[in-house]
C-alpha cells in the first residue's frame, strides 16, 4: 500500500492582504509535500483561510461591506497567492463553507455528549486583533504579549474543560518528544501547561459573525475552535484515511493553539492527535521588525516581480534554519543568489551544454571507461537521495539545499580538474567521458531542485528530455542517454545585476 503524508498550513485570517510570512509558511509546506509526492508518497497538501470572529466583523464594517463580502474579497486573495506561489496545494479550506460548518457543529455535539462543555460565564481580558484570552497575569503593560490592546468582557459563555487534560498533554508530549518542534518551542509550550491550566470560553454573544452553537443560536463558537477543525473538516469521507496529519506548518505566535488547544478538543471529541507541529519563526526587513504602522511590511509579488518567483522561494528557504527568525535584505538576496544558483549550479549547467553543444555535435556524449574520480562523483550524487530524505524528515530545508549546492560545487571542481576544453586536444574519448558525468550530476541536480524552485528544475529536466522525474530515477539506472541532442546552451539563472557591477556608487 502507497504510503500516505499529510501536511498542512495554518489557514490564514482573512484581516489583511498577503505578506512574506504568509509565502514562507507556504513555500515550506509546498516543498514538503513535493519533494514526498517525488518521493513516492500519496500526499495530501491543505491550505486555507479563517474566516469567522469579532475583528472580521469590525473589519467589514470599517469597510462598509457585509462580511460575506468582505471575507470573499480577502479570502480571494490567498487563492491567488496559492496559484502565484507555485503551489501544489490539494485542497483550499474556507471556514465559511458548509462542509466545514456541518463538520464543526457535529464536534461541538461531541464534545458537549462526552461532558467536555458546559455553560457559565466569563469575565476577563481579550485580545479582539489575537482573538485570543488572557490572564491579568500574562498582561504585558496592560496589553497582550503581541502588544495587542485588550478590553474587559463579561457575557454568558460555554466552557471547555481545558483543565482536565493537564497531565494528559504533558503524557503527550512526553511520549512523542517530537510532537513539538524545534525543541526550543516545545519548551515554552511545557511550562505553559505546567504552570497550569483553566477552563476556556469557547462561545460568544457579543456579535455574531461566526458558526452558531448547536441548540443556541444566542451563541457563535470561539473561532479557534472553529477554525482548528479544517485540518479535519476538508478531508472527505475518502480522504478520511489521511488523519492523523504527518504535519502541521504554523508561526511560532499560534503555537499555543496548536499544541494545548488543538490536541485537547482532539482528546475530548475521542480523534487521534497530529503527529508533529512545527513553529516557524518570523522575517524582520533589514533588522527590523515588520510592522504596517512603521511601514515596512514586505510584499511578496513587489519581489517576485523585481526578480522571480523561484529565486524567491530559494532564497527564503536558503537563508535560514527553519524554525529561526530571519532576516530579509535584498543585498543578503542578491548576493546569496549571485553565488549559489547562478555562480555554481548554473554556471555548472551552462559550461557543460555549451561545451558539449560546440564540441560534441550538439549530442550528450557516449561515456568512456570510468575511472575513480568518476565514479567517485557519481556515487556522491546518488548518495544525497539517503542524506536529504532523513533532512526532510527533520524540516531542515536549509541543509537539504546546502547538500545540492555542495553536490555542484564538487561537479564544478571535477571540472575544473579534468579540463575538457586540454582534454579535447589530448585525448577526445576521456573528454566525453567527463562530459557525459557531468550531465548526469546535472539530471540528478535539477531532480533534486524540484521541489525547491520547481519551474527552474522543470525547465532543466525539459532541456536534458528527462522523462522520469521522481527520486526512485537518482540511480545509474536510468542515467542520462547518450546520444541525446541538446538545443543551444541556455542560461537558466541570470545573474542579479547591481549598481556595483556597471560601476556606479
Amino acid at each position: 500500500m502507497q504510503k500516505r503524508f499529510y501536511i498542512t498550513t495554518p489557514i490564514y485570517y482573512v484581516n489583511d492582504k498577503p505578506h512574506i510570512g504568509h509565502a514562507y509558511t507556504n513555500i515550506v509546506a509546498d516543498v514538503i509535500a513535493r519533494f514526498k509526492r517525488l518521493d513516492g508518497y500519496d500526499v495530501k497538501f491543505l491550505t486555507g483561510t479563517d474566516e469567522h470572529g469579532q475583528k472580521v466583523e469590525k473589519s467589514a464594517l470599517q469597510n462598509s461591506i457585509s462580511t460575506q463580502e468582505y471575507v470573499d474579497k480577502i479570502a480571494y486573495n490567498f487563492v491567488k497567492l496559492t496559484e502565484d506561489l507555485n503551489l501544489s496545494n490539494d485542497d483550499f479550506i474556507r471556514t465559511t463553507e458548509k462542509r466545514h460548518k456541518l463538520f464543526v457543529q457535529n464536534i461541538w455535539n461531541k464534545l458537549v455528549e462526552n461532558k467536555y462543555i458546559y455553560l457559565d460565564k466569563y469575565s476577563g481580558w481579550y485580545s479582539v486583533r489575537d482573538e485570543a484570552y488572557f490572564a491579568e497575569a500574562e498582561l504585558i503593560d496592560g496589553k497582550a504579549p503581541s502588544g495587542a490592546s485588550v478590553e474587559w468582557i463579561e457575557e454568558p459563555s460555554y466552557f471547555f474543560r481545558l483543565s482536565s487534560f493537564q497531565d494528559k498533554l504533558l503524557k503527550l508530549y512526553r511520549d512523542y518528544p517530537d510532537f513539538i518542534m524545534p525543541e526550543s518551542r516545545k519548551n515554552e509550550v511545557i511550562s505553559f501547561v505546567k504552570s497550569g491550566l483553566k477552563d476556556l470560553s469557547i462561545s460568544r454573544t457579543s456579535f455574531e459573525w461566526g458558526i452558531k452553537v448547536p441548540n443556541d443560536d444566542k451563541h457563535i463558537m470561539y473561532v479557534w475552535l472553529d477554525a482548528l477543525f479544517n485540518y479535519i473538516s476538508a478531508l472527505s469521507e475518502d480522504d478520511s484515511c489521511f488523519w492523523p496529519a504527518e504535519l502541521h506548518i504554523v508561526g511560532k505566535d499560534i503555537l499555543r493553539f496548536h499544541t494545548v488547544y488543538w490536541p485537547a478538543f482532539l482528546m475530548a471529541a475521542g480523534i487521534k492527535v497530529p503527529k508533529k507541529i512545527f513553529a516557524h519563526g518570523w522575517w524582520t526587513n533589514n533588522g527590523e521588525k515588520i510592522s504596517k504602522s512603521v511601514g515596512n511590511v514586505i510584499d511578496p509579488y513587489e519581489i517576485i516581480d523585481k526578480y522571480n518567483l523561484d529565486y524567491f522561494r530559494y532564497y527564503l528557504l536558503r537563508e535560514i534554519t527553519l524554525g529561526n527568525d530571519g532576516n530579509f535584505s535584498e543585498d543578503s538576496f542578491v548576493e546569496r543568489l549571485n553565488s549559489e544558483l547562478v555562480n555554481k549550479i548554473g554556471n555548472l549547467i551552462y559550461r557543460t551544454t555549451s561545451f558539449i553543444f560546440k564540441n560534441c555535435e550538439q549530442k550528450i556524449p557516449n561515456p568512456g571507461k570510468y575511472n575513480n574520480k568518476d565514479q567517485d562523483l557519481l556515487n556522491y550524487a546518488y548518495e544525497q537521495l539517503s542524506i536529504i530524505r532523513k533532512l526532510i524528515d527533520k524540516q531542515d530545508i536549509k541543509q537539504m539545499l546546502e547538500q545540492i549546492v555542495m553536490l555542484s560545487n564538487k561537479a564544478n571542481i571535477y571540472i575544473d580538474e579534468e579540463a575538457p576544453w586540454k582534454l579535447k586536444k589530448t585525448d577526445v574519448k576521456r573528454m566525453h567521458t567527463v562530459l557525459y558525468i557531468l550531465s548526469e550530476v546535472i539530471r540528478v541536480t535539477a531532480i533534486f531542485l524540484q521541489p525547491f524552485i520547481p519551474g527552474s528544475a522543470k525547465n532543466i529536466l525539459d532541456y536534458f528530455n528527462v522523462q522520469l522525474r521522481d527520486f526512485d530515477t537518482i540511480s545509474s539506472k536510468y542515467s542520462i542517454k547518450p546520444g541525446l541532442v541538446i538545443d543551444d546552451p541556455v542560461i537558466f539563472f541570470k545573474k542579479i545585476e547591481t549598481s556595483l557591477d556597471n560601476g556606479s556608487k
